[in-house]
């Protein structure tokens, strides 16, 4: 008879304690993440969200800030529709948007195109173009340029040396919009800074090759320059639009305070304050307030529904 010997167990394995231990260090860095995120957190939900669910709720209620709320359903929106200070409000808002939106954008990137140009001194020239847009949202420049379109201000005295007797633009209801278009234009660094950004991304030797081929300045441009910025186009049409929706503060302080004359400055904004903080009602100010979010949401969307039609990606190309 054969013995069979049987073969001596293997000594089990031990678990390595690496796995462990590392889930315990994401675990503790998750920890340390959220700890430096509460601030901010905190703050999101108390002095964002917290505030925007409380408005939407007053959006449907008769609230003046002294008494209880008072439930009235869709009256506020009923209200606001056919007030014709509010369409009043709509209309130069508007009016606002598509003049001063492209203007600046227009301005921005004419004066990119000028700084991509290799040329000694840029970085002032940059810096230069760049800084009335870290000013321009002030109050002592309200102050400023309704200084300069007033009755015989710098404005009204250059314009009638040129035979235009109009007057100062601030006190002129025809005018005194264009007043803030020109605002608005003049704070065009921050668009500025991106399009030379994309500009820089654009590669020369398309340049190259467009030009042995007996490519214009204007044909270069349209053909290779707009469709290789066309992200960038895009994003900057997207963000100014918003910010001209939610223009405020220079209307405000321009027309001292009244949105005026004659209205010609009630922007959407403007009125919503009035009917909110100085006639004290706060629920059909917040029905403005969300009537604007869906109006500017909107807007969003019908953009990022066009980009498929005119905006080029270096991904999709490929």
């Amino acid at each position: 008879m054969t013995l069979v010997k049987e073969a001596p167990a293997r000594p089990a394995k031990k678990r390595s304690a690496a796995p462990a231990a590392g889930r315990r260090g994401r675990r503790r860095e998750n920890i340390a993440g959220y700890l430096f995120m509460s601030p901010w957190i905190a703050g999101f939900l108390v002095l964002t969200a917290g505030p925007m669910i409380a408005s939407l709720y007053y959006a449907f209620t008769r609230y003046n800030l002294f008494t209880p709320p008072e439930w009235v359903g869709l009256d506020n929106f009923t209200t606001m529709f056919q007030d014709p200070r509010w369409q009043k409000s709509v209309e130069v808002t508007l009016k606002y948007v598509v003049v001063a939106t492209p203007l600046k954008l227009l301005l921005a990137l004419g004066v990119a195109l000028l700084l991509a140009q290799k040329r000694s001194g840029q970085g002032l020239y940059r810096a230069a173009f760049y800084m009335p847009s870290l000013i321009g949202a002030s109050v002592s420049v309200g102050f400023v340029w309704r200084a300069l379109f007033s009755d015989d201000a710098i404005v009204d005295r250059t314009q009638k040396v040129f035979g235009l007797d109009v007057g100062g633009w601030i006190g002129n209801p025809d005018y005194v919009l264009y007043a803030l278009v020109a605002l608005s234009i003049w704070q065009f660094g921050a668009p500025m800074v991106i399009f030379l950004a994309g500009l820089k991304q654009v590669p020369q030797e398309l340049y190259e090759a467009a030009e042995m081929d007996g490519a214009g300045p204007l044909r270069r441009f349209w053909n290779i320059t707009l469709p290789m910025i066309s992200p960038v186009l895009f994003f900057n049409v997207l963000l100014e639009s918003i910010h001209a929706f939610q223009v405020f503060g220079s209307a405000y302080v321009v027309s001292n305070t009244q949105c005026g004359p004659a209205d010609a400055t009630l922007v959407y904004t403007c009125y919503l304050y009035q009917k909110g903080f100085k006639e004290a009602q706060m629920g059909f100010a917040s029905a403005m307030a969300w009537t604007l979010v869906v109006a500017v949401a909107l807007v969003t969307a019908v953009l990022f529904w066009s980009q498929k039609k005119w905006v080029h990606y270096e991904e999709a190309a490929k």
